[in-house]
């Protein structure tokens, strides 16, 4: 008796064939839908931090300023390994590296990203002020000037109004005379960005892929040559009044366009009513929000920033040094949440920021390195990996690279893999 088992190997072959083609008819649709969605995390480097500057006050040298008087306010107040140990926050045995690191990087690359800024750091307008018109003008003059002698940042863009009906018009306008005045002086740089504040619907996000696609035509630009990042500072983005993240769609709804998603410390909490002592970026609600944030980020194209700390470095030393280490540790603690890039607001937080990012990469180098050549020795190893966890493990050594944390000599002396290597492993799937 069979037992209705297949006789033969050919009937059963014959079985499973079968019934894969109906497997392929039934889950042909949501294969593609998870392909299309979530397509992974882009190659491309991530900055490690925004800087927002008001338009106003934005010039072509404003780069190496920052990096001048970060290096000077280091130079001042933790000039030895122990005092900028101390500051930072750093454990002793990797103080003196991530110091020389630091150091070097101020003098070298300051700012990894720039904004400028016509929203909450730009002075009030209408929306007729002609004020803005020029500004937005001589913004855009002064961003091509850098770009063509070499000063500028790697990563750019503008903040504009919110597309909320009060500020539409202003936030278009604006965005359309500095686009006129750039492309007049040259091209669209590489790593430019539009950052649209306050959104709080799917549809604002539509109307930008809009507005883009418009703008493209307009400028004839290549189609898909502006991107744009929203700001999560607005409680229905999170939670919506139909109960759904609304944030999930958003993400969607952006399409190619949209490269990321960024937390507005200070909007967000003030719109839940928390009062201005305690709205600050370890706050319960603000680790909500940025869960959220993950959860719908997860597995697509949008990347992930963390917002600012209005407590700035300024003063006298004693000053200096307690705004340093709770920038320092707020900068650790996002890192350790998986959020690689934050906001950053005056010249000497870049000391903090690049310290407490190189420490974080540096104190996880040789773990790292140890488990990816444990993976790939693991068939004759008793420690076994995940592919998923080796391909986090490269991600981890190449934004390390990338902000100049970490040297090739650091992880080919540690792994045996070299750059190329370790971007291989990183796109893997199997």
């Amino acid at each position: 008796m069979s037992h209705g088992r297949p006789r033969t190997s050919a009937a059963l072959a014959e079985t499973i064939a079968q019934v894969v083609t109906e497997l392929d008819g039934l889950l042909g649709a949501s294969d593609r839908a998870l392909h299309a969605n979530y397509p992974g995390e882009p190659p491309s480097r991530q900055p490690v931090h925004t800087v927002y500057v008001p338009a106003d006050r934005f010039h072509p040298d404003l780069a190496s300023d920052w990096g001048l008087q970060a290096g000077q306010v280091v130079g001042d107040c933790a000039p030895s390994a122990a005092d900028f140990r101390a500051a930072m926050g750093l454990p002793e045995d990797i103080a003196d590296i991530v110091q020389e690191r630091v150091v070097a990087k101020l003098s070298t690359e300051p700012v990894e990203d720039v904004r400028l800024d016509f929203e909450d750091g730009y002075k009030p307008t209408g929306d007729d002020d002609v004020a803005e018109d020029a500004d937005a003008r001589a913004a855009a003059r002064d961003l091509g000037a850098a770009v063509a002698t070499g000063s500028a940042p790697p990563f750019c863009g503008i903040r504009c109004k919110s597309l909320e009906a009060a500020t539409r018009r202003r936030a278009v306008r604006t965005i359309s005379l500095f686009l006129a005045e750039l492309l007049a002086h040259g091209q669209l740089p590489a790593g430019f960005v539009l950052t649209l504040p306050k959104v709080s619907s799917v549809e604002q996000v539509q109307a930008m892929v809009l507005l883009c696609d418009r703008l493209e035509q307009a400028f004839g630009l290549p189609s898909s040559s502006l991107s744009f990042e929203i700001q999560a500072e607005t409680p229905q983005l999170v939670l919506g009044a139909d109960g759904n993240a609304t944030i999930a769609r958003c993400v969607h709804a952006g399409g190619d366009r949209l490269v990321g998603v960024h937390y507005g410390t200070y909007d967000y909490a003030a719109a839940l009513g928390i009062a201005g002592e305690f709205q600050r970026l370890d706050h319960p609600a603000a680790d909500h929000a940025r869960a959220v944030m993950q959860v719908a980020a997860a597995g697509t194209r949008v990347r992930l920033s963390d917002g600012s700390l209005n407590v700035l470095p300024t003063g006298s030393r004693a000053d200096i040094v307690t705004a340093w280490k709770q920038h320092a540790h707020l900068v650790r603690r996002a890192l350790e949440r998986g959020f690689y890039q934050g906001w950053d607001l005056h010249p000497a937080q870049l000391a903090s920021r690049y310290a407490a990012t190189y420490g974080f990469f540096v104190a996880g180098l040789q773990r790292a390195c140890e488990r990816l050549r444990s993976y790939s020795e693991s068939r004759s190893s008793s420690t076994l990996e995940e592919p998923a966890t080796a391909r986090a493990l490269a991600g981890f050594l190449l934004r390390g690279l990338d902000c100049g944390a970490l040297s090739d000599g650091d992880i080919s002396g540690r792994c045996g893999l070299d750059r190329t290597a370790l971007i291989a492993l990183r796109q893997s799937r199997r």
